[in-house]
C-alpha cells in the first residue's frame, strides 16, 4: 500500500510537471489522465499547494521590483507637459509652412503643366516623324503603280508594311492603308501574271521567227568557218548579248525595276530596222525576257515561287506539245517541214536562254525532260511524214534541213545523236526512192536504145563517148573514122546513171558526222542495191520482154561485157570521192561484175530459148508421110522445111562472130542438138503409130543435111567433128534401121566398141512397133507374098530378141 502511494505521488508530480512546462492548447490529455486515475482528491490538494508556492514567489518578484515602477511613473508625468509644449510649437510650424508652401505650390502645378505640354509637343513630333514616312512612301507608291512599274511598288509596298507602318502606331489611315495592302498585292500579281501571259503568247507566236532566225545564225557561223569549233553561246551576237544583257539586268540604281516602257513591253523587240550591214540578229535578240523577270521577282517576294515556277512550267509544256504536233500536210512541201522545226527551236532557245538566265524557274532537269518527249515526238513525226515521201530530192533536202536543225540545237547543249541514227534510218528509206527512180531511168534508156553499135564519124564524137564510159581498144582507135563503137548506146548512159546515183549518195552522206570508211561502205552497199536489184531486173525485163530479136540479144551480151570490164573504174570513181583506197580491209566490193555476169547469162540463156523456139516454128511446118514407099531409083532430097532452117541457121550464126566465141558454139550446139532431138520425138510421137522404111530414108536424108550443115563449122573453134556428136543419137538409129542390121545391135549391145552404143533398146522397140504395124496392114492386102511374111515374121523375131534384151539388162 504504501509503495502504491508512492507511485502515485511520483505519477502527480510527473503530472504537474507537464502541466506547469507544457503549452495549455495541449494540457487536455494531462489533465485526462488525472480523471481517469482514482486519486483525484489527492491531487488537487497538491495542486493547490503548488499554486500557493507559485503565489508567494510572484509576491517576492513583485516586491522586489516596486521602486522601480514607482519611479517610471512620475518620469512619464513629466514628459507629459514637455509633449504639450512640443506639439504647440509643431503645430504652429506646420501652420506657418502652410501658408509659405501655398505659393510653391502654385509654380509646381505651373511647371507641371508646362512639362505636359512640352511632353504632348515631343510626342507629336515623334508621331509625325514615323507618319510623315509613311505617307510619303505610300505617296511614292501610287506613283510607282500609276506607273506600272510593279516589282518596285512591291519593294516599296513590303517595306511599307514591315517598317514604316509598325513604327507609325494605330491611326485611321495607317488602317486603311494595311487594309490596302493585300489588294495592292493582288493586283500586283495579277496584273504580271497577264503581262507573264502577254509574254508566253507571243513567244507562242513568234516562236517560228525566233528559231528561223537561230537556224540562220547557225548556218551562218558554219559557213564562215566550219573548220573551228565555237563555243555554244558564241551564236549570239554582239548586239545580242546587249540586249539579253540588258533583258537581265533591266533595274534602276535603286534595284527597282526598269523603266515603264520595258514595264508594257510585250516580250518581242522590234528588229526590222537594223542595218543590213549588221550581223544577223540573235535568237535572243528578238525577245525582252523582262516580263518573265518582273513576274518571278514579284512572285517570289510574294513568297509564291513554286506556284510561279509550277505555272510557269505548265504552260510551257502545253506549248511544248502544241509546238512538237505536226501539220498534217507537212510532208508535202518543205516549207512544212522548215516550219516545224523553227517553232521548235524557237521554243528550246526560249527554254535555254530562260535556263541560264533565271536561278531555278527552270532546271536542267526540266529542261532535258523537255527535251527527251520532243525526241521522241520529232523522230516519230519525221518518221511517219518521211515515209510519205517519194520525190529524192525533197528527202534530200529534208536531211540537210534536219542536220542544220540538230546541229542548230547542239549548239545550245542539247544532245541530238538520235536524230542522227533516224538520218541513217532515212537514208535506207532514201536508198529506195533512189532505186525506184533511177528503175524507171533504166528502163526508159534500155526502151529507147537501138541495141546497135554506135556509129562515130569524127573524133569529137569519139571523145564524147569515151568521156562517158571508160573504153580501152587500142585496135578500134587505130581504126579510121568512121567507125562503130561495140556497144549500144544504153552502155555509156547506164554508166553515168550509175555514176549520178553514186553521187546522190554521197549528197546524203555529207554532215552526217560519219568518217570517210562509213560513207564509203553505205555508198558501196547502196550501189550494190542498185546493181542486183534495180539494174539487174531491168536488164531481166529487156532481155525477156516479148518482140526481143536474136540481134538483141547478141547486142545486150555485148554491151553488158563492157560494163562487166567496165566495174573496176567505179570501184576506183568511188575510192576517189570517199578518199577510201579500195583495197581497205574490210572494205564492201561491188557486185557489178556478178550483176553484167548474170545478164549476160540470161541473154545468153535467152538467146538458146529463143533460137530453140524459132526452130520449133520451122519444125512445126515438117510434113513427113510416114506411110512412103521406098523409092526404086533415083537420089532423095532434103525436106524444103529443113533447108529453110540451116538457111536460117546460117545467117543467125553470121551474126554470132562478135560474141565470145563459147557462146556462139553453145548456141550452135544447143540448135543441133534441139533439132535431133525434135525429130527424133517426131519418130516417136505416139499419134504416129505407123512408119514405113521410106518414111526412115526420107528422114536419114535430112539428118544427112543436118550434118553437112554441122560438118561445115558455122561456128568457128569446135575441134573435129564435136559438132556431128549432136546428131549421134539419131545417126546410129536410122543407120541400124536402114541398114536392118540387127544382128550386130544385138551381138555388141553392151560393148563399149558397139557401132549402136547410143541407141537405147527402148526406143529401138518403139520404132519397130510402129514399123510391124505397117506391115501387118500392108499383109492384109499381100498375105500371100511370101517376101513380105518373111519380112514379118523377121520384125516380130527382132522385137522379141530386143525385149529379151530389155529383160536381161533392165531387170
Amino acid at each position: 500500500n504504501e509503495r502504491a502511494t508512492l507511485q502515485t505521488a511520483a505519477e502527480h508530480e510527473r503530472i504537474l510537471r507537464e502541466i506547469e512546462s507544457t503549452d495549455t492548447n495541449c494540457i487536455g490529455p494531462t489533465l485526462r489522465s488525472v480523471y481517469d486515475g482514482q486519486e483525484h482528491g489527492l491531487f488537487m490538494e497538491k495542486l493547490d499547494v503548488r499554486i500557493r508556492n507559485h503565489d508567494r514567489e510572484i509576491e517576492k518578484m513583485c516586491n522586489h521590483h516596486f521602486q522601480g515602477f514607482v519611479d517610471s511613473i512620475t518620469e512619464l508625468l513629466k514628459v507629459r507637459g514637455e509633449a504639450q509644449k512640443l506639439k504647440s510649437q509643431v503645430t504652429e510650424t506646420n501652420r506657418r509652412l502652410q501658408d509659405d508652401g501655398k505659393e510653391l505650390i502654385n509654380s509646381m502645378e505651373e511647371l507641371k503643366q508646362c512639362r505636359v505640354q512640352q511632353r504632348n509637343i515631343a510626342t507629336t513630333i515623334d508621331k509625325l516623324t514615323h507618319c510623315l514616312p509613311v505617307l510619303e512612301m505610300y505617296s511614292r507608291l501610287q506613283e510607282q503603280m500609276r506607273a506600272k512599274r510593279y516589282y518596285p511598288a512591291l519593294r516599296t509596298l513590303e517595306q511599307l508594311e514591315q517598317t514604316c507602318l509598325p513604327r507609325a502606331g494605330q491611326y485611321r489611315f495607317c488602317s486603311i492603308m494595311a487594309e490596302n495592302i493585300p489588294k495592292l498585292r493582288t493586283q500586283i500579281r495579277d496584273t504580271a501574271m497577264t503581262q507573264l501571259r502577254d509574254f508566253l503568247e507571243s513567244i507562242r507566236k513568234h516562236s517560228d521567227k525566233i528559231g528561223e532566225t537561230a537556224i540562220k545564225q547557225a548556218q551562218l557561223q558554219r559557213s564562215l568557218d566550219s573548220s573551228i569549233s565555237m563555243q555554244p553561246r558564241a551564236l549570239i551576237g554582239r548586239r545580242g548579248r546587249k540586249l539579253v544583257a540588258a533583258a537581265m539586268t533591266g533595274m534602276d540604281s535603286d534595284g527597282q525595276g526598269g523603266s515603264p516602257v520595258s514595264e508594257q513591253d510585250s516580250g518581242i523587240l522590234d528588229v526590222e530596222d537594223e542595218d543590213e550591214d549588221d550581223e544577223v540578229p540573235g535568237a535572243q535578240d528578238l525577245v525582252d525576257f523582262s516580263p518573265v523577270y518582273r513576274c518571278l521577282h514579284i512572285y517570289t517576294v510574294l513568297g509564291l515561287r513554286d506556284v510561279f515556277e509550277n505555272y510557269y512550267r505548265k504552260q510551257r509544256r502545253k506549248q511544248a506539245r502544241l509546238v512538237l504536233q505536226p501539220h498534217s500536210n507537212m510532208h508535202e512541201t518543205l516549207e512544212g517541214y522548215r516550219r516545224y522545226f523553227n517553232q521548235i527551236v524557237g521554243f528550246f532557245v526560249v527554254e535555254d536562254h530562260v535556263l541560264h538566265t533565271t536561278q531555278g524557274l527552270v532546271n536542267r532537269a526540266y529542261v532535258e525532260e523537255l527535251w527527251e518527249l520532243a525526241l521522241s515526238k520529232i523522230v516519230a513525226a519525221l518518221r511517219t511524214h518521211s515515209s510519205y515521201c517519194d520525190d529524192p530530192n525533197l528527202v534530200l533536202d529534208l536531211k540537210n534541213l534536219i542536220v542544220l536543225f540538230a546541229d542548230t540545237l547542239q549548239g545550245y547543249g542539247f544532245p541530238v545523236s538520235q536524230l542522227f541514227d533516224m538520218l541513217l534510218e532515212m537514208r535506207d528509206q532514201y536508198g529506195e526512192i533512189l532505186l525506184k527512180k533511177w528503175n524507171i531511168t533504166f528502163r526508159q534508156v534500155l526502151d529507147q536504145d537501138n541495141y546497135s553499135p554506135i556509129p562515130v564519124s569524127t573524133e569529137q564524137e569519139y571523145r564524147h563517148y569515151t568521156s562517158q564510159f571508160p573504153l580501152q581498144d587500142p585496135e578500134l582507135e587505130k581504126l579510121p573514122f568512121p567507125k562503130k563503137l561495140p556497144f549500144s548506146e544504153f552502155v555509156p548512159k547506164v554508166y553515168c546513171q550509175l555514176k549520178e546515183f553514186i553521187y546522190a549518195c554521197l549528197k546524203y552522206s555529207e554532215d552526217l558526222h560519219l568518217s570517210s570508211t562509213e560513207v564509203d561502205d553505205m555508198i558501196r552497199k547502196s550501189t550494190n542495191l542498185l546493181l542486183t536489184r534495180t539494174l539487174s531486173h531491168c536488164l531481166q525485163y529487156a532481155i525477156k520482154k516479148k518482140n526481143v530479136g536474136l540481134a538483141e540479144l547478141v547486142q545486150v551480151i555485148i554491151n553488158t561485157t563492157h560494163l562487166e570490164q567496165s566495174c573496176h573504174f567505179l570501184e576506183e570513181f568511188i575510192s576517189n570521192i570517199t578518199n577510201v583506197p579500195p583495197d581497205t580491209v574490210n572494205a564492201t566490193k561491188l557486185y557489178g561484175t556478178s550483176t553484167f555476169k548474170d545478164a549476160r547469162h540470161a541473154a545468153e540463156a535467152e538467146i538458146y530459148t529463143s533460137l530453140n523456139a524459132k526452130i520449133d516454128q520451122f519444125l512445126q511446118l515438117a510434113d513427113y508421110d510416114w506411110l512412103a514407099a521406098v523409092q526404086g531409083g533415083g537420089t532423095l532430097t532434103a525436106s524444103d522445111y529443113l533447108i529453110d532452117l540451116i538457111a536460117f541457121l546460117k545467117s543467125t550464126f553470121s551474126v554470132f562472130t562478135n560474141l565470145p566465141g563459147k557462146v556462139a558454139q553453145t548456141a550452135c550446139m544447143s540448135a543441133c542438138k534441139h533439132i535431133s532431138t525434135s525429130l527424133m520425138q517426131l519418130l516417136l510421137d505416139p499419134e504416129v503409130r505407123q512408119i514405113s522404111m521410106g518414111a526412115l530414108h526420107q528422114l536419114n536424108t535430112d539428118v544427112k543435111e543436118c550434118e553437112s550443115f554441122a560438118r561445115a563449122g558455122p561456128v568457128a573453134g569446135f575441134q573435129g567433128d564435136t559438132l556431128l556428136l549432136a546428131f549421134s543419137d539419131l545417126r546410129q538409129l536410122l543407120e541400124l534401121f536402114t541398114q536392118w542390121d540387127w544382128s550386130t545391135y544385138l551381138a555388141d549391145y553392151g560393148k563399149p566398141t558397139c557401132k549402136y552404143l547410143r541407141v537405147n533398146p527402148h526406143t529401138a522397140l518403139a520404132l519397130l512397133e510402129k514399123m510391124r504395124e505397117t506391115s501387118r496392114k500392108n499383109n492384109v492386102f499381100a498375105q500371100f507374098r511370101k517376101m513380105d511374111r518373111d519380112r514379118q515374121k523377121l520384125i516380130d523375131t527382132v522385137i522379141k530378141q530386143l525385149r529379151n534384151l530389155i529383160a536381161q539388162h533392165h531387170t
